[in-house]
């Protein structure tokens, strides 16, 4: 019983989730995104690196079947995006929340849950909420507004807004902007926690935390140059950011880069 158990839980592991097959992406007659086949499974913790406008948040946005691509094929859980969007969490840019806007901590979360105008929450939505605060840490703010937390208690707060629909992937797009350095070791603790439940694509510039914290690597620089484990991706760095990257790490992870 037990071998059987076990022979499941790694079928589940390898199970295909999302195949991208010949994909390009054109804004007009800029190119953004060129051949990229790529393959996630059931429990990756893939790192998504590359330079800025590489193309790392049009490729999420492609995944999540928010942007449709030039050519190519996107499979979700089996399906075209669109009819799978709700298997997907997704946590933006910082930049890209407005935290003047007057809601608390609780509200935020429970948006996550919107299921249209005019239907109301219910118990069980209300109980998601009390839930995703408590995984992610900050339920004891959850009557604070957000323009009252820290970048690390906003990302958090992001997050249980991500998971509140119980996700089997979850796509995060540079969330480590405006954490603490004291604080990321514990925000990579939970990053690590619930992938044990779920599929994470993890967009960042952080390189030293590879060796660290994940698995395998993407590396985009409008194609894909790596994706494979993290032990291959080195060598491919300076061929994706077009230019000499140096690495120092020991303990919490730290980036070193040079100028350019």
């Amino acid at each position: 019983m037990n071998g059987n158990k076990e022979d499941t839980n790694k079928k589940d592991t390898n199970e295909e989730i999302v195949k991208l097959q010949k994909v390009y992406f054109s804004y007009a007659d800029f190119v953004v995104l060129e051949d990229i086949d790529l393959n996630i499974y059931a429990r990756d913790l893939l790192a998504l690196i590359g330079p800025n406008g590489g193309g790392k948040t049009t490729l999420l946005k492609i995944i999540m079947g928010l942007l449709k691509p030039s050519s190519g094929t996107v499979v979700l859980f089996n399906k075209v995006p669109n009819l799978t969007r709700s298997l997907i969490g997704y946590l933006p840019q910082i930049n890209l929340i407005d935290i003047s806007f007057p809601i608390s901590v609780f509200d935020t979360v429970l948006m996550g849950r919107y299921k249209g105008m005019g239907i109301k929450y219910t118990r069980e939505d209300l109980e998601a909420v009390k839930n995703s605060l408590n995984v992610t840490g900050v339920f004891s703010l959850k009557d604070r507004h957000i323009s009252m937390l820290s970048g690390g208690q906003l990302q958090r707060v992001l997050i249980a807004r991500a998971l509140v629909r119980n996700p089997k992937l979850l796509l995060l797009d540079e969330p480590m902007s405006g954490v603490d350095p004291e604080m990321q070791a514990s925000f990579y603790e939970l990053i690590l926690e619930l992938n044990k439940r779920m599929a994470m694509v993890f967009v960042t510039h952080d390189v030293s935390a590879i060796s660290v914290y994940f698995d395998r690597v993407a590396c985009l620089n409008k194609r894909l140059y790596y994706h494979g484990p993290k032990e291959g991706s080195l060598g491919k760095l300076e061929e994706t950011y077009g230019c000499p990257v140096e690495i120092l790490a020991h303990g919490i992870p730290h980036r070193v880069l040079k100028e350019h």
